[in-house]
């Protein structure tokens, strides 16, 4: 019986303990809640070996400035990411990463019709601009301020050390190392005879009947005759 009464009196102190251990153990770390609130894209997972570091892009961002300072927020393999604060307030934010982990990232600038610096330039929604260096280091600036234009983010593309960026050895080896499949089009072409090179770049031109014309003085049957216009009565 005082079992029993126990039992009773401290069941509902049971069940609350229960109810606070489950709720504590789904809720989310703060890193990943931090993580989250800084990338607000479910950015995918850097998975390719060649992709650089995320510390190699930090030398390439803007420095603060006047009332602006620019802060890390989040840095992983082929992604960096910096906070843009104004009087304290998070206005926007600034990343760079490499397309290698995604490369239909990099799709949509082969149709841009707008470029900043020289590079091909898109909006992304209403509250995102970017731009691709070099088929492969994508650049953005995404506005968390209605304030924060897209003028204002063309801006600070610009203030990226894109020169830099375009220089990474990365870079250059994408521009200059042939796909497998254009290396093996040079060994074919390596491979064929010139003869039969020559003979496929020139055509062959019909040939055109050749018409022998009569000499001076001699009839001929297949033209007309030749009238002769003779004086008026």
């Amino acid at each position: 019986m005082i079992f029993a009464r126990w039992l009773k009196a401290f069941a509902p102190v049971l069940l609350s303990l229960l109810l606070f251990t489950t709720a504590c153990s789904k809720a989310p770390s703060r890193y990943a809640e931090v993580q989250k609130e800084t990338t607000g894209r479910g950015a995918q997972a850097a998975v390719v070996k060649a992709a650089e570091q995320g510390s190699t892009f930090n030398q390439f961002f803007p420095d603060s400035t006047g009332s602006y300072e620019v802060v890390p927020a989040q840095e992983k393999k082929g992604f960096a990411e910096y906070k843009l604060n104004q009087d304290g307030k998070n206005i926007a934010m600034l990343s760079v990463s490499d397309t290698a982990n995604l490369p239909t990232a990099a799709l949509k600038y082969q149709t841009a019709t707008e470029s900043v610096a020289g590079y091909p330039a898109v909006n992304q929604g209403t509250m995102s601009t970017g731009l691709l260096v070099n088929n492969r280091y994508q650049v953005k600036v995404l506005s968390r301020d209605l304030a924060f234009t897209q003028a204002d983010r063309v801006a600070w593309l610009q203030k990226f050390d894109l020169k830099g960026l375009a220089k990474l050895k990365g870079a250059e080896n994408l521009a200059t190392t042939p796909t497998k499949a254009t290396q093996a089009a040079i060994k074919a072409v390596k491979a064929a005879d010139p003869a039969d090179i020559k003979a496929e770049a020139t055509p062959a031109q019909p040939k055109l009947p050749r018409l022998k014309l009569p000499k001076m003085g001699e009839k001929s049957d297949d033209l007309p005759p030749m009238l002769i216009p003779q004086p008026a009565a």
